[in-house]
């Protein structure tokens, strides 16, 4: 019998339905616009960029694919929204010389196709989206080639986070669409790690991170109350 897709289709019909705006830095997806050169300028720190293989698992439009893919790696953008993949595939078209391909996929069923393949993976903003974020996180180590780096950012589950990313983000300042995080999905750093050290996944780096909506600058932080960005490395082979 097959396994049911780790994914969840409200969700996915919920940014289907803003998938015209991914590329508008003024919409719904502005925060993601914003934080964009930092978290690029975090990969290439922590594990580079210049011809490595990547996976971006939930891709969405392309907006860190297309990032990854100007500091010269070879990207497979997945996701399971076809409408945004189609802006995604449509904005590339303003840049063909980008190595970029994507499909709609999710990790769980790429790891039948190519194990162990890529030389880092990254999964943003997708693991407080899907029914089993573990399973999930395992998907992701054995897609990643051993002593390859797999980054994950989510946001704790804190009275900070449902304070900021849900009541001040979704509700208050209308930064963030309605409905598009829950508390009781959010993840602590602690069940990630555990996650992770489950299927060979080494813990290197924890980083907090902070958004001003008035100057719209992310920056990083020493506490991971809110949102976090998670470094790990696949154990090598003995």
């Amino acid at each position: 019998m097959a396994r049911e897709p780790n994914s969840n289709a409200a969700e996915i019909a919920h940014f289907s339905r803003l998938a015209s705006r991914w590329w508008d830095p003024d919409g719904e997806f502005r925060t993601l616009h914003d934080l964009n050169p930092v978290r690029l300028a975090w990969i290439e720190e922590v594990a580079g960029l210049a011809g490595k293989r990547v996976l971006d698992v939930g891709c969405g439009g392309g907006l860190l694919s297309e990032g990854m893919a100007r500091q010269g790696a070879h990207v497979t953008g997945l996701d399971m929204s076809a409408e945004s993949l189609a802006i995604a595939r449509l904005h590339l078209l303003e840049s063909p010389s980008l190595s970029i391909e994507y499909r709609e996929s999710t990790a769980e069923e790429l790891v039948l196709q190519s194990p162990a393949a890529y030389d880092l993976v990254t999964c943003m903003e997708l693991l407080e989206h899907v029914p089993d974020p573990g399973q999930l996180v395992t998907a992701c180590a054995q897609l990643v080639k051993p002593g390859g780096s797999v980054l994950f950012s989510t946001i704790n589950r804190t009275p900070q986070a449902f304070a900021l990313a849900i009541v001040g983000a979704e509700y208050l300042t209308r930064l963030v669409p309605r409905g598009t995080h829950r508390y009781s999905q959010l993840i602590r750093p602690s069940e990630l790690d555990a996650w992770g050290r489950q299927c060979g996944l080494q813990l290197a780096a924890l980083r907090g991170g902070s958004y001003n909506p008035a100057s719209r600058v992310f920056a990083f932080t020493a506490g991971a109350a809110v949102n976090y960005f998670a470094h790990f490395r696949l154990g090598t082979a003995v």
